[in-house]
This record gives structure tokens, C-alpha cells and sequence, in this order.
């Protein structure tokens, strides 16, 4: 579904935009959070990030907000820097890049998504939980991090072999 005022376009991970996009976002992290060290694992990176997304309003051209997708396997990708800027909240934005970054991992083969929420950002819980993600145990470098809360989505069934 396309956003009336949302232009959203894939970009690689070292786009500049993308990238003061991302700075924000982890200055927001590290205020909330209270600390710089707020990610389990190491962070995403040009080799694990094959999709990112940048949503630019379309009459002025600002960006309005991110999102990639890091592989995990070859049937499932994680979400990973989700980002809206503070004043385009609450407009649809982030719905707009999630439902970008669904239809970009179904049309790679990926078959269930994965995503991370750290306790302190309850606003990011109830956006996975309105999209359709359910909670499942932590995986990844997240097992055993109490603060963190994972969320799932399968977005495509592989078709059963046929009976012969």
C-alpha cells in the first residue's frame, strides 16, 4: 500500500541520508536508554544490511524516516533501524517503511520476519504488535537480555511438496 504523501526509496547502507538518519536514531537510543552500549551484538553493517529504506515526503523531499532489513538465514530477516523523525510521528510514516521492508523480504524468498524492542521503548512494542508481529523468545544475540522483547511475523508459507 502506498502512502499518499510518502516517496519511499532503497538505498545502499552507506547513503548519507540513511546514515544521519541512523544518528539520530541512536542519539534518541542512548537518551532513553541512558547509555551508548543499548545493542546486543554487533550492530548492522553494509554486509548484513541488504535492504534499507528511506521514506521522503514527497511535496518537499525531507526525509521522514528509515529502515533495513539485516539477513539472518536464508528464509528470515531481521528489522533492524526503524526510524521516524519526532515531528512526522503519529502520520503513518513508520507503518509506510514496515510494510515497504514486508514486501522487500517476501519478494527476496525471506519467509518470516524478526524484530527487537528494548523494554524502554514501549512505543516500538505496540508498533510491532499492530503490524502483526507476535512475541517469541529472544533469539540471536538478544537470548538471555532481560530488557530486550522480540516479535515475529511469517509473511509467506513455503508451499507443501506435492503428494505423489
Amino acid at each position: 500500500m502506498q502512502h499518499p504523501r510518502l516517496r519511499i526509496r532503497e538505498v545502499p547502507w552507506s547513503n548519507p541520508v540513511g546514515a544521519d538518519l541512523r544518528a539520530a536514531q541512536q542519539r534518541e537510543l542512548a537518551s532513553r536508554f541512558g547509555t551508548t552500549d543499548h545493542e546486543p551484538g554487533p550492530p548492522p553493517a553494509a554486509e548484513d544490511m541488504p535492504v534499507f529504506l528511506i521514506a521522503y515526503e514527497k511535496s518537499s523531499g525531507q526525509p521522514l524516516g528509515c529502515g533495513g532489513l539485516r539477513r539472518l538465514d536464508g528464509s528470515t530477516a531481521e528489522i533492524k533501524r526503524v526510524y521516524v523523525v519526532p515531528y512526522a510521528r503519529g502520520s503513518g510514516v513508520s507503518g509506510a517503511i514496515l510494510a515497504a521492508l514486508e514486501a522487500k523480504a517476501l519478494a527476496a524468498g525471506y519467509t518470516e520476519i524478526r524484530a527487537e524492542a528494548g523494554s524502554v521503548q514501549t512505543d516500538g512494542m505496540r508498533f510491532y504488535e499492530r503490524g502483526g508481529y507476535r512475541p517469541i523468545s529472544n533469539f540471536g544475540a538478544y537470548e538471555g537480555v532481560a530488557g530486550s522483547r522480540c516479535y515475529a511475523k511469517t509473511i509467506a508459507v513455503r508451499a507443501a511438496a506435492p503428494v505423489p
